[in-house]
């Protein structure tokens, strides 16, 4: 590897499997030390210890701001600085028709893809504006540009996403400090695994479903989303804020598919359990 993060220190949330392991498995190889935020605490402890002395982890349920809060604290604390905070945690949620949603999980969908954003944007920026620098990603998606390509509060949620990064970043730019998000298309993870066979376990059919309906004919795969989070960590990115970096093999080109609207109600969450 090429060194390309040598010397910054990284948060991610949900950390501990799919686009955030391969995440933090990347940023490692590039140089970065990484604290590994995640509510999968066997996950995030076993990854820890796989990599060793270059990551921490500590659970974190990103919806509660104390927890969040601990997270960019122990970053500080462990490595004495943090340089990327990627707001990565999240799940596919309420699925089902509107007219049928219950507003319990509506809140629960909302407070895991929209409120983390914003208390991880929050405490970040908490700890880099005295430093005047810093990156700050979240995970946005392709229903975030697009309608028909998830349920309908994942949807709303991802948008809000991008629009929270357009603003925030027009304030943080001031401060040194680039805010970007990235909109991964179906990528190989357990959560994608859920939505099209059912199964969070089942990454084998996921990827040939994936790779079935892409218009590259490849499935997206958790590197190539940390490949885009790679570049606008490093400096090669030293000119990219307010940007949502559009990753998903053309799907938001090719019209929406609106799979979830005729589901039965249900709240999926994290690594895709269902509830």
């Amino acid at each position: 590897m090429s060194g390309r993060l040598d010397g910054k220190v990284a948060l991610i949330t949900g950390g501990a499997s799919g686009i955030g392991r391969g995440t933090v498995e990347r940023f490692v190889a590039e140089g970065a030390r990484v604290v590994v935020a995640d509510i999968q605490a066997d996950l995030g402890k076993a990854l820890a210890d796989e990599i060793g002395p270059q990551t921490r982890f500590i659970e974190t349920d990103v919806t509660l701001e104390d927890q969040v809060a601990a997270a960019v604290d122990l970053a500080v604390a462990e490595f004495g600085q943090l340089d990327i905070m990627f707001n990565n945690a999240g799940i596919i949620g309420a699925i089902g028709p509107i007219a049928q949603t219950p507003a319990e999980q509506f809140d629960r969908t909302v407070a895991v893809l929209l409120r983390s954003v914003f208390l991880g944007m929050k405490h970040s920026a908490r700890v880099m504006i005295p430093r005047r620098s810093g990156v700050i990603l979240s995970t946005a998606s392709s229903a975030g540009i697009l309608g028909g390509l998830g349920p309908h509060t994942y949807t709303a949620c991802k948008h809000a996403v991008v629009g929270l990064t357009k603003s925030v970043s027009s304030e943080l730019s001031h401060q040194g400090i680039r805010v970007n998000a990235i909109a991964p298309g179906n990528t190989v993870t357990p959560m994608t695994a859920t939505a099209t066979t059912g199964d969070a376990t089942n990454l084998a059919e996921a990827y040939d479903h994936i790779k079935a309906s892409a218009s590259l004919g490849i499935a997206g795969e958790p590197s190539d989303i940390a490949n885009a989070a790679l570049y606008l960590a490093s400096d090669e990115a030293r000119y990219v804020t307010g940007h949502t970096l559009v990753v998903d093999s053309g799907q938001t080109v090719d019209g929406g598919k609106a799979r979830f609207h005729g589901a039965e109600p249900a709240l999926v969450r994290e690594a895709g359990r269902r509830e």
